[in-house]
């Protein structure tokens, strides 16, 4: 099992000296990677759910913000808990993730990439909120066509993307592409990670039944697609409070990752949780 820490910059705060601070902390716990989350902007009423969300809220772009903490750590690994990738155009987006994976010298290798749930949101960028389902497959498409292609140029002729003879340098640091990993609380999603991902990442709010079903879908997908079940990771999120027991039953469910964040929005009360996280599971390295 593998552990990592999600920075949620919603109530953390976006002081540059705080996130800074919060991921080396983690780095110096041992957690595998720091995770950011995204939203492109909020309005008044948006909402997760019944959960309405403060438009207000300060949720920084996950890539910069990487980038950023990239510059003052070493070993964490990157991650995003989701990028909304429909609203992004996959040949900037290559650029940019390519980018922060050689700056910070192979370290981009946790996207994970989500539809998005708010209506509003695709609104603001254009995009047909019933269409982002199909604009994601052919953007994760893009991708790596784009990071693999050569100097001779790559083309490609879709629903959404268009273009011939297309070359994107700088490469992925030592790889022929990013992984990419699928988020979503939904079987299309599942069906998405078996098709195209590199891992799973699914919602927090699936009774156990759904979360199985879902987990085979994803495998079962993936063995239609002649892609290896076997290779796809499953990452959830969890407590970061909780038990060896707990961490033992998802193991048994076939959860490879687990992502957790402190609960305190105090500093100081963040790294006492860390390092309590760290040290309850041995992460903490020489």
């Amino acid at each position: 099992m593998r552990f990592a820490i999600s920075y949620g910059t919603p109530s953390f705060g976006v002081e540059p000296d705080r996130m800074v601070a919060y991921a080396q902390h983690a780095e110096a716990c041992g957690f595998e990677a720091l995770y950011m989350p995204e939203h492109v902007v909020l309005y008044p009423g948006a909402a997760v759910g019944s959960m309405e969300l403060p438009p207000s809220l300060p949720y920084v772009d996950p890539l910069d913000a990487l980038g950023f903490v990239a510059a003052s750590t070493s070993r964490i690994l990157l991650g995003t808990g989701v990028l909304l990738l429909p609203y992004h155009h996959p040949v900037v987006l290559a650029k940019r993730l390519a980018t922060v994976d050689v700056l910070s010298r192979g370290r981009m290798r946790l996207l994970t990439v989500g539809l998005g749930s708010l209506p509003g949101e695709a609104r603001a960028v254009g995009v047909d909120f019933t269409s982002r389902g199909r604009r994601a497959d052919e953007a994760i498409d893009v991708l790596r066509l784009l990071w693999a292609g050569g100097e001779d140029g790559v083309s490609f002729h879709g629903e959404f993307f268009d273009f011939d003879d297309l070359c994107s340098f700088p490469k992925p640091y030592g790889v022929p592409t990013l992984p990419i990993h699928v988020g979503g609380s939904s079987r299309a999603a599942a069906r998405r990670a078996g098709r195209r991902g590199d891992g799973y990442f699914p919602g927090g709010m699936l009774s156990p039944q759904e979360r199985a079903a879902q987990l085979d879908l994803a495998r079962s997908t993936a063995s239609a697609a002649g892609r290896d079940p076997g290779r796809l990771e499953y990452t959830r999120w969890g407590s970061i409070e909780m038990t060896a027991e707990r961490v033992e039953a998802l193991a048994a469910e076939g959860v490879t990752r687990v992502v957790v964040s402190a609960t305190s929005t105090d500093p100081a009360e963040q790294r006492d949780q860390m390092s309590a996280f760290a040290e309850r599971f041995g992460l903490v390295t020489p």
